[in-house]
């Protein structure tokens, strides 16, 4: 029994090892360089063994984006937590959204625009997914107003989502990051139906 859980820590460890090079290369260098080749020369293992772990390179992106989703949910519970007041929760929590696409773009990228085998917006989503989009539909609960609560959180995370690609690929104005942030916090605000 010692050795079978000592195994199962084993094969979790090197699972991580290798999701963990995975997003490093890809923040680095983008996810075209990740390749089963190169990330088992960078961590010294045999290509057999990541795919003991990983189908392959989508299922690694999969992964990534699972801890990705952790992550934000984390970010974004902390943002509404530290916020001074329920009035300040949604800039701080769409400030909090941004900054984390900001900061981890490779990381964002395989949570919203690559392909990946996780299941958005159904019964069967995983928990990382479900606890981002909660984190953002509680700080976001107060502007919905009379609106359907859920749907006004799709399109509020569909206009933050817009806001952190455009200004990751420079088609937005760097000056305005925060003014273009409370427009949009504000516009909900007043919009109330």
């Amino acid at each position: 029994m010692i050795r079978l859980e000592r195994r199962k820590r084993e094969l979790a460890h090197r699972r991580q090892v290798i999701i963990k090079a995975a997003r490093e290369l890809a923040e680095a260098e983008g996810w075209e360089s990740v390749t089963t080749r190169r990330l088992a020369d960078s961590i010294e293992y045999s290509q057999p063994v990541l795919y003991s772990h990983f189908e392959g390179k989508d299922a690694i992106v999969s992964a990534v984006a699972l801890e990705g989703f952790t992550e934000l949910a984390d970010t974004l519970h902390d943002a509404r937590e530290g916020a001074d007041s329920p009035a300040a929760e949604p800039l701080a929590v769409a400030t909090a959204y941004v900054e984390f696409a900001r900061t981890n773009p490779a990381v964002y990228e395989a949570m919203f625009t690559l392909s990946v085998d996780l299941t958005f917006a159904q019964p069967d989503t995983p928990a990382p997914l479900h606890a981002a989009f909660v984190e953002l539909r509680e700080a976001l609960a107060p502007l919905a107003g009379d609106r359907d609560v859920e749907t006004f959180t799709e399109v509020v995370w569909s206009a933050l989502h817009g806001l952190a690609t455009l200004s990751h690929a420079g088609r937005l104005r760097p000056a305005f990051y925060d003014q273009r942030l409370a427009t949009l916090v504000n516009q909900l605000a007043t919009a109330r139906a």
